[in-house]
């Protein structure tokens, strides 16, 4: 619902910040008060056209901002966009607002973020309806029709049945479409799979044979050096001229030496045997740098092999990865487009089977929803022509009309190919009559405010149970009624806000009367320039408010009548 709605700089309102809570709010005030800026506030929230014209003079630019709480099944409708764009809040709480610049272009955000003008829409058409304004109304948009119909029958679970039905058909022809393509595209598809594959093939790749070649070529291109190191740590190990003893010989006569000093003090026994270990390991690592130096050999060809090899490799990851491992899976990748091209045919049969089964599901399925959707739509005619009944629009009609199109791509049903999509067979419209005598037409051609006003408030009474949108705005609904008639409005939308937060724009105290809030518009002069101001009526400033509604001045009658209305206003 709508928690608070903040207005600045707009038309004649110069700062207005109003609290909401749930249930039925009226706004009432004297004509051209501003109380349908506040609607035209709320509309611009929701994606409405927004001009320079609509900022307050002497300014450079206006806003609004709106808080809501949206309901979980609102929320859950917003949550795939929210999180697309990366606007969900912890606290579940959505801040949307619009700024208008006169000399810029208007900025909208959501919970801080800049987002587009088509965002804030989407959103807002979760959060709110207005009616009596058709561009933002929900029931006035066709191709909703068929949710409400569908929620109000309880046809949802077969809808979405029926739905992925559709989906699988839709993969099933876009299988299709694939094998169709051109057979010279396909031939010389053919061809450069052959060429690949057999290229990797003939390649014979293992997992982690180039940095073993890469190993192998350091081996050989070092060879000489290596032999020298070796040679060179052999002979320090093993041969000494001169005043140069080997190693072996300094270790050995320490050892020598070390047996004499044992002999005269034992203490020293351990590092003996220590030193006794370090010179056979001196021998052992001699033995070893012989044996390597001796099987260090010069390879021009086995290096230039390697190099040969290498060479592939990398001719290899230029075409088909980064690593041996990308082009065995390209390989392999290549392989099995090219079975499937190969067995195409097969395929094609099998597809083909699976769309005729597919269409002869979507028939049985779209019949039967169809049949369900016009017991509901009888249901739902007489519901809202009752409604309407009451609403002094007695000779109203409303008709649910379901029509099937002819289509050549259609599913088949006795003979005749009919369209269909996700949501079956049915083209779904909301048609009225609100007079003796007159073709039902679309909802949306129906020119009296208050008639639209009252039709969709017929039409929230019936479906206020499944409705998901939070919150309502009623504008213009008392437009051509009088007070007989205004007071079953304001128990119908008393009743409404049980299930939804409501508001209404009215003139009728009869009405107001049902308001569990009560907000006044007024003009004042401030600095000999105009502003409009809203605020939250008290009791005592309530029946005031009432008194002037009846009568056009608080006098002690029509405050007794506006005290009278208020205590028998029906809970």
């Amino acid at each position: 619902m709508l928690l608070e709605l903040t207005i600045t700089n707009l038309a004649i309102i110069e700062e207005v910040r109003l609290s909401f809570e749930g249930g039925l709010s009226v706004l009432t005030g004297e004509t051209g008060a501003g109380k349908s800026i506040i609607v035209d506030a709320v509309m611009l929230l929701l994606g409405g056209r927004a001009t320079a014209d609509m900022v307050r003079t002497g300014c450079e630019f206006a806003s609004v901002e709106g808080v809501f709480a949206p309901g979980p099944e609102a929320l859950a409708q917003m949550q795939p966009l929210l999180e697309e764009y990366g606007l969900a809040d912890e606290a579940g709480e959505l801040i949307l607002r619009r700024e208008i610049q006169r000399s810029r272009r208007n900025i909208c955000r959501v919970n801080g973020r800049a987002v587009t003008l088509g965002v804030l829409e989407e959103l807002g058409r979760h959060l709110i309806d207005i009616h009596g304004q058709g561009e933002h109304l929900s029931l006035m948009h066709v191709r909703r029709h068929v949710d409400f119909l569908d929620h109000y029958g309880g046809l949802d679970e077969q809808r979405r049945a029926l739905a992925q039905v559709v989906a699988d058909l839709r993969d099933v022809r876009a299988q299709l479409r694939a094998l169709q393509r051109d057979k010279r595209e396909l031939a010389r598809r053919v061809d450069l799979l052959e060429y690949q594959i057999e290229e990797i093939r003939s390649a014979a790749l293992t997992e982690g044979e180039e940095e073993e070649l890469l190993r192998q070529r350091g081996l050989l291109a070092n060879a000489e050096q290596r032999l020298q190191l070796a040679a060179a740590i052999y002979d320090a190990l093993t041969s000494g001229e001169g005043r140069h003893r080997s190693a072996l010989d300094l270790v050995g006569g320490a050892t020598e030496q070390m047996s004499d000093l044992i002999a005269l003090d034992p203490a020293l026994r351990e590092e003996s045997e220590m030193l006794d270990s370090a010179y056979y390991q001196l021998e052992e690592i001699a033995r070893s740098v012989r044996a390597y130096r001796d099987e260090v050999e010069f390879d021009p060809e086995g290096l230039a092999a390697i190099e040969e090899r290498l060479d592939l490799i990398r001719g290899l990851k230029r075409k088909y990865g980064e690593s041996i491992g990308e082009i065995l899976a390209f390989g392999r990748r290549a392989q099995e487009e090219l079975d499937g091209i190969s067995h195409s045919e097969e395929r094609g049969e099998a597809l083909r089977a699976r769309e005729a089964e597919l269409l002869r599901e979507v028939a049985a399925q779209g019949q039967a929803l169809s049949r369900g959707r016009r017991e509901a739509a009888q249901a739902l005619s007489a519901a809202v022509e009752q409604q309407l009944d009451e609403l002094n629009m007695a000779h109203a009609r409303f008709i649910t009309a379901i029509q099937w199109e002819p289509a050549e791509e259609g599913v088949e049903i006795e003979g005749a190919r009919y369209r269909f999509d996700a949501t079956g067979l049915d083209r779904v419209e909301f048609l009225i009559a609100p007079n003796p005598g007159e073709e039902p037409q679309p909802l949306a051609r129906i020119a009296s405010g208050g008639e639209t006003s009252r039709l969709m408030l017929a039409m929230k009474t019936v479906l206020s149970a499944i409705d998901p949108v939070p919150t309502l705005i009623f504008d213009e609904i008392d437009a051509g009624i009088g007070g007989r008639t205004g007071d079953i409005v304001g128990q119908k939308l008393r009743r409404l806000a049980q299930d939804h937060q409501v508001f209404c724009v009215t003139h009728l105290a009869q009405i107001a009367r049902y308001a569990e809030r009560h907000y006044q518009v007024s003009k004042q002069v401030v600095d000999e320039r105009t502003i409009s101001v809203a605020r939250l009526l008290s009791d005592e400033a309530r029946i005031e408010e009432l008194a002037v509604m009846l009568g056009g001045a608080a006098t002690a009658s029509t405050l007794r009548s506006a005290e009278e209305l208020l205590a028998t206003a029906l809970p």
